[in-house]
């Protein structure tokens, strides 16, 4: 049993349905506890495909002090492959104030956890340039920075054509020969793309790229596809972008997601 640092959910694992079937059957009759399996949270990720300028414009007058922070940032998918965010500084004059340009980059990191504009998924492979600004000798501060950065970062998004990534994994099976074509069959249904074939004594192994959505279950596809003589292995390799067609059904799930999660 662990517990997903991502998703919060306890996660357990075993050597097929039937084997979780009776571990929660054992804490019902053995701890009164009730258990409700599901299939774990995928960790999908969120990115832009274009390009945006916008402005980020944040003023309150509500009597003394007033709020005011004002930025404008450029917005585009890195190109270095890398998935952290690169902030990058290119203010010059001091149109924004050396002192609060750590509050704009605090602001933008905060977001790209929170979530992007489609799904609410973590945001990665994003490149935000801040190259200008304004802002008021006595109502500016670092929170109204903070604050216009986050007003950037949601329009940004927008703009930029935001799109939805899913995980990708190397998947390796083991199966006696005579199992191949259902494999390759099963993967090529499952959007995946075979890499390689080889020969593991008297086992044919396949390896190939799939998305995790399509893998949830595969130990018990396996099973049933090689009558329990096959054996695989997965790894995480990247993000790739989601097809359109799944789109609505991820971003539908994870809106019903939120709205269970805040009803409690």
């Amino acid at each position: 049993v662990t517990r997903g640092t991502e998703t919060a959910e306890v996660i357990m694992s075993g050597q097929g349905e039937t084997h979780l079937e009776v571990l929660a059957s054992k804490l019902k009759t053995k701890f009164g506890t009730d258990v409700e399996l599901a299939e774990p949270m995928l960790p999908y990720r969120e990115t832009i495909r274009g390009k945006s300028d916008v402005q980020g414009k944040h003023k309150k007058q509500s009597g003394g002090h007033g709020q005011y922070g004002d930025v404008k940032i450029r917005f585009e998918q890195r190109e270095d492959g890398e998935n952290d965010m690169l902030f990058v500084d290119e203010v010059v004059g001091g149109s924004v104030p050396r002192n609060f340009i750590p509050a704009v980059e605090k602001g933008l990191r905060e977001n790209i956890k929170e979530g992007g504009v489609l799904a609410g998924y973590p945001v990665i492979k994003l490149k935000a340039t801040l190259y200008d600004g304004s802002y008021h000798a006595v109502d500016s501060s670092e929170m109204a920075f903070k604050v216009a950065a986050t007003m950037a970062f949601k329009k940004g998004l927008e703009d930029a054509q935001p799109i939805l990534l899913e995980p990708i994994m190397k998947l390796q099976v083991s199966v006696p020969e005579e199992y191949m074509g259902d494999i390759i069959g099963d993967i090529n249904k499952k959007r995946g793309r075979v890499l390689g074939m080889e020969t593991d004594g008297d086992m044919q192994s396949v390896i190939a790229e799939i998305p995790m959505s399509e893998i949830q279950k595969y130990s018990s596809d396996l099973k049933s596809m090689t009558q329990a003589k096959g054996e695989f292995k997965t790894e995480f390799v990247r993000y790739e972008e989601v097809p359109a067609l799944e789109v609505p059904k991820i971003i539908e799930k994870a809106k019903k997601m939120r709205e269970a999660k805040e009803a409690k």
